[in-house]
C-alpha cells in the first residue's frame, strides 16, 4: 500500500474535518457516492459539484478501483480535484468486514457481488481498516462505512463473536477519532432496523455508528419508516444511504428511483429532521432503469429533492 500517513498541513484546505463543518440552510449534508455516476472521478465530480449543486461526496470506487486500492498518484489527483470542485468528502464507503465469517459454514447468503472493484479475505481485515483509516485521514473526513460479514443462514452462534470484531475495530478507529459506520445491509448479518438496533445495543462504544440505509432494510421485506427506524437510537445514526425499492410478485425486489418505491422517504426525512440528524444523506441510486448509471442518477437525485419538498425541507 502507499503511504499516506500524512500530517494535517497535507489536508486539502477545502475539506475541513466533516464532523466540525456546518450543513447552511439544509439540515442534512446531501452527498451522492461518487461512482454511482461514473467511474470517470473528475467527471463525478464535477456532476455532483456543478450539476446537482452539492458540496458534499462519498468514496468507494474510482478509476475502475476501489478507493483503497488507488495508488499514490491516484489518490492526489483525486484529492486535487476534490479542491478543485470544493467537495468534502463524508467518509470512506469501504467494503470492510464484507466477507465470509471464518469458521462459520459457508451462507446461501455468501457471494462475489457488489464488491465494487475490491475483494478482501477475512485475513487481510485488520490491514483493510488501517488502509481506510489513514485513507480517511487523507481525505478529511473522519467517517469510514463497513459491514457485518456476509449473513448466516444463523448467525445465533456467531454473533458475540462478531460484535466483538466490531467493537475492535471502533476502539481503532478511536485512537484516530474516525467513527465506524456499520452499514444495515440485507446479503450481511445486519440487515434490518430490527437487527441494527440489538447490534447498536450490544455494541455501546462512542465511535460505532449506524449508516441507516432504509432501501436496503426495505428490500429484505422490512418495514424500515416507521417500524424500523423507531426501534434505533437516534443519537447513534452516523450516516444515511438514500435509494428506493419496489416489491416484484415473486417477493424479489428491484431498485428504483428514490420516491418510485415503497420506502416512506417522506416520513423518513420529517423524522430525521425532527429527531436533530444532521449528517450526511448520499443517494446511493442502485436504480438503472434510465440506461446508464449517470442518467439514472439524475432522474434519481431529481426524485430526491421533489421527496425532500414534499417533506416540507429545503436543500
Amino acid at each position: 500500500m502507499p503511504p499516506l500517513a500524512k500530517k494535517a498541513e497535507a489536508f486539502s484546505p477545502t475539506a475541513p474535518l466533516a464532523a466540525k463543518t456546518g450543513t447552511g440552510a439544509c439540515p442534512f449534508r446531501l452527498a451522492v457516492i461518487n461512482d454511482e455516476i461514473t467511474q470517470d472521478f473528475q467527471k463525478a465530480c464535477q456532476i455532483v459539484s456543478r450539476d446537482f449543486g452539492l458540496q458534499w461526496i462519498e468514496l468507494r470506487s474510482a478509476w475502475n478501483k476501489n478507493m483503497t486500492e488507488l495508488n499514490a498518484k491516484e489518490l492526489e489527483d483525486a484529492r486535487k480535484l476534490l479542491g478543485e470542485y470544493k467537495l468534502q468528502v463524508t467518509d470512506i464507503a469501504s467494503p470492510l468486514f464484507k466477507t465470509d465469517w471464518p469458521g462459520a459454514p459457508r451462507s446461501s447468503q455468501s457471494e462475489n457481488r457488489d464488491q465494487f472493484h475490491a475483494d478482501f479475505d477475512a485475513s487481510a481485515q485488520d490491514k483493510l481498516l488501517d488502509r481506510c483509516i489513514s485513507l480517511a485521514k487523507f481525505f478529511a473526513t473522519d467517517r469510514i462505512r463497513c459491514f457485518d460479514f456476509w449473513r448466516l443462514d444463523d448467525q445465533r452462534p456467531y454473533r458475540e463473536a462478531i460484535n466483538a470484531k466490531l467493537q475492535q475495530a471502533a476502539g481503532r478507529c478511536a485512537k484516530d477519532d474516525i467513527i465506524l459506520l456499520l452499514e444495515n445491509e440485507m446479503s450481511c448479518n445486519t440487515a434490518t432496523g430490527e437487527e441494527a438496533a440489538a447490534v447498536l445495543k450490544a455494541i455501546p462504544h462512542k465511535n460505532f455508528m449506524l449508516n441507516w440505509d432504509p432501501g436496503n432494510a426495505a428490500a429484505l421485506g422490512s418495514t424500515p419508516y416507521p417500524t424500523g427506524y423507531q426501534l434505533l437510537p437516534k443519537n447513534r445514526i452516523g450516516h444515511c444511504h438514500c435509494k428506493d425499492v419496489v416489491r416484484k410478485p415473486d417477493h424479489k425486489y428491484d431498485w428504483a428511483p428514490v420516491g418510485g418505491g415503497i420506502v416512506d422517504w417522506v416520513g423518513q426525512f420529517q423524522a430525521l429532521q425532527r429527531d436533530g440528524f444532521h449528517n450526511a444523506i448520499s443517494l446511493e441510486t442502485h436504480w438503472r432503469g434510465a440506461g446508464t448509471p449517470e442518467a439514472s442518477t439524475r432522474i434519481s437525485m431529481d426524485g430526491l429533492r421533489k421527496t425532500l419538498t414534499k417533506a416540507g425541507i429545503s436543500c
